[in-house]
């Protein structure tokens, strides 16, 4: 405790829920800090001033005139508290940047912003420079924690910051969306170092997930298994190679959830609470789902949720494939998530073909995705890699038994095999058939009720919260802080 509490960790991020979100991304952004905080540490967070941003921040104040930079004539640095956890929060107010519609990352036609370059360049920029001790001097950290492609030029500004005594840690949520630009924009970045840019070099564009894999003083990534894979020509993205090179500099720390959202018990979105010692809340869930989705009202019929992103990369396809077959069987689905056209086109299809054994809401919304995960009998997350996930962590913890891939955090999270310690259904081939084969499986189980109990009560006796993975997160950062030791020689 005494180590943390001399700890100063600010988090360096595009989302966080509840004010932004995309993904997991902004769920561990809210959930990570706070553990940290509870643990002793002093933590800070530095987001983009996005509309809801700016909307959300309690009693924010101007710490710095920054003034015209990476394209905005007014930037400034403002210091407020998060509505919910009452943290500390940088905002970035650059309004030429960052107060537009759409999400972080998109217009409301999908399109990627024309300036991403420069609005994210700008996120990790004055990260730096609160690392440099030359933003807010009244608090510099010593660890600077970027999260994903967004916030990785902060660990490349800070190397172009010499001598800049914080320490980097970079995560990678996922190494597939890797912050691509023209090489060309290179100058537009402001580093001082050609050596620098040269260095994002990535197949004839600039990559700010190079940058953070080759500048930060350590790696994470979201799960043990998919910090494994990436070391792969399969899981790497073409940047393998990299990944290697940085040898035990890249390690895994699987996510946890935030139990204080996702709990059965007190999930206030969810039709009845529930726990392990008193489940009838999960029938009384099951039954409102079928209600509110339109299923038939079949008692002993296996439901199957999905609420993602539906694209190749989540397996989506598998399940579509997979559908006909297990329509034979006593199966009802429920989808929700947006995506790829040809997805979000064949399950609504799916829906009018089979009403009241298929269900498909297109789009995201969160009351929604409580009720699906607490009225389901499975959630099914069959990608074809996924760094981490969280769906089947919530699975778990509502007694909703996960069908999942063998890959990164997936295989990491969820047990099977042995009777004794099975939480859930894992497959290995991406083929509809071991969709089938796993479902199939689960239907066997659940046609004996006690057996089913077991192995819901073995999920949901689980410990998946923050706690115990902010320690590991902590032992990381002094690690970190060791390596830029020895790269400034001293210490704060």
């Amino acid at each position: 405790m005494s180590q943390a509490a001399a700890l100063k960790v600010l988090h360096v991020a595009a989302e966080v829920y509840p004010l932004v979100k995309t993904g997991g991304l902004a769920d561990v952004v809210a959930a990570l800090p706070p553990a940290l905080a509870r643990a002793g540490a002093d933590v800070r967070l530095l987001l983009p001033g996005l509309p809801a941003i700016l909307d959300g921040v309690q009693s924010a104040r101007v710490v710095v005139e920054i003034g015209a930079c990476f394209g905005a004539l007014r930037v400034r640095l403002l210091l407020g508290r998060m509505p919910d956890s009452g943290l500390p929060v940088y905002v970035i107010d650059a309004p030429h940047l960052y107060r537009r519609p759409g999400n972080p990352y998109q217009a409301g036609d999908g399109s990627d912003w024309p300036d991403n370059l420069r609005r994210f360049a700008l996120l990790g920029w004055v990260a730096a420079h609160l690392g440099a001790d030359d933003a807010d001097p009244d608090w510099v950290p010593d660890v600077v924690h970027a999260h994903d492609w967004h916030a990785a030029m902060a660990c490349a500004y800070m190397a172009d910051h010499q001598p800049t005594r914080a320490a980097s840690v970079f995560t990678i949520h996922n190494l597939a969306f890797q912050g691509l630009f023209p090489l060309s924009d290179q100058a537009l970045l402001g580093l001082g170092s050609h050596k620098l840019g040269a260095g994002m070099e990535f197949h004839g564009q600039l990559s700010f997930m190079k940058a953070g894999l080759l500048f930060a003083d350590k790696v994470s990534t979201v799960s043990p298994s998919y910090a494994r894979e990436i070391a792969t020509a399969e899981f790497g993205c073409g940047l393998d190679g990299m990944v290697r090179s940085r040898g035990a500099d890249v390690s895994g720390i699987l996510n946890g959830i935030d139990e204080q959202i996702w709990s059965p018990a007190s999930d206030a979105l969810i039709a009845a609470p529930y726990d392990l010692d008193h489940l009838d809340g999960k029938a009384t869930c099951r039954q409102d789902l079928q209600a509110r989705l339109g299923l038939d009202r079949d008692p002993e019929a296996l439901i199957l949720a999905v609420v993602s992103r539906l694209t190749a990369q989540k397996g989506l396809d598998l399940v579509l494939a997979a559908l006909p077959a297990l329509l034979r069987e006593r199966v009802q689905f429920a989808i929700q998530g947006t995506g790829e056209p040809a997805l979000e086109a064949a399950f609504r299809l799916a829906a009018r073909a089979h009403p009241g054994r298929v269900a498909t809401h297109i789009g995201y919304d969160e009351p929604l995705a409580h009720r699906l995960i607490a009225g389901a009998d499975m959630i099914a997350v069959p990608s074809r890699f996924e760094p981490c996930g969280l769906t089947q962590m919530y699975g778990l913890r509502y007694g909703s038994v996960p069908l999942v891939r063998r890959v990164g955090g997936l295989a990491d999270s969820v047990v099977d095999g042995d009777a004794a310690s099975q939480t859930g259904f894992v497959f290995d081939a991406a083929t509809p058939a071991a969709v089938e084969q796993a479902v199939r499986r689960a239907l066997a189980l659940k046609a004996d009720p006690a057996g089913w109990r077991a192995l819901m009560a073995r999920g949901m006796a689980l410990d998946m919260s923050w706690g115990r993975l902010a320690q590991q997160y902590l032992a990381l950062y002094h690690q970190a802080r060791t390596a830029r030791q020895a790269a400034t020689g001293a210490l704060r």
